[in-house]
C-alpha cells in the first residue's frame, strides 16, 4: 500500500479534530472532474481544490460534503495566476460533522446549512412516498383497462378433427 494511503482510513475515523494553521472547513459546491472540485468556505467565496489522488477509490464526496482544506498559500496561489487555490486534507464524514456543529470550530455560516436541511427534506420525502404507496396499492391505478391491439393479426384457431366426424362416410 502507498504511504499517502497508509493510514487513510484511521484517520476517517477519528473523532476529534483539531485544525491547523492555514487549514478551514468548505463545503463542497460541485464536482468538477480530473480530481477538481468547487467548495465553498464560510464567508461563501467559491474557489477550485484539489482532491489528492490519495483519496481515489476509498473516499467519495458528492455536492454538500464538508471537507478540510489546506489553504495556507492561497493568496500567493491565486497571484500567480493559478485557479486552484487549495487541497482537500480529510474528508468529514457524518458522525464527524454532527461532533464538529457543536464544537467553536464549525464555521457559524454552515451552522443552519442546506445539508442538514436537506437530509431532514430526504427523511420526510421518502416516508410520504412511502406513506403514498402504502394508501394506493390498488391495481389498475385509475387508469382505463386495456383494448386489444386492431393492428395484431389474430392466430387462426384450430379446429379438432375428432368432433367433426359426423360428415364423413
Amino acid at each position: 500500500m502507498k504511504g499517502g494511503r497508509k493510514h487513510l482510513k484511521r484517520a476517517a475515523q477519528e473523532q476529534n479534530l483539531t485544525l491547523g494553521d492555514g487549514q478551514s472547513i468548505m463545503q463542497v459546491v460541485s464536482l468538477r472532474g480530473s480530481n477538481l472540485i468547487e467548495v465553498m468556505d464560510a464567508q461563501r467565496e467559491k474557489s477550485l481544490a484539489l482532491f489528492p489522488a490519495k483519496f481515489q477509490k476509498s473516499m467519495w464526496i458528492k455536492r454538500g460534503s464538508f471537507v478540510v482544506v489546506d489553504e495556507s498559500g492561497k493568496e500567493k496561489v491565486l497571484e500567480s495566476g493559478s485557479k486552484v487555490a487549495c487541497i482537500v486534507s480529510q474528508v468529514l464524514f457524518h458522525e464527524q460533522v454532527r461532533l464538529l456543529r457543536k464544537s467553536p470550530e464549525w464555521p457559524e455560516a454552515f451552522k443552519l446549512s442546506d445539508w442538514e436541511g436537506s437530509v431532514q427534506k430526504h427523511t420526510r420525502e421518502a416516508a410520504a412516498e412511502a406513506e403514498a404507496e402504502k394508501n394506493d396499492s390498488s391495481d389498475d391505478d385509475g387508469l382505463p383497462p386495456l383494448e386489444a391491439n386492431p393492428n395484431r393479426v389474430k392466430p387462426a384457431e384450430l379446429q379438432s378433427d375428432s368432433g367433426s366426424d359426423t360428415d364423413s362416410c
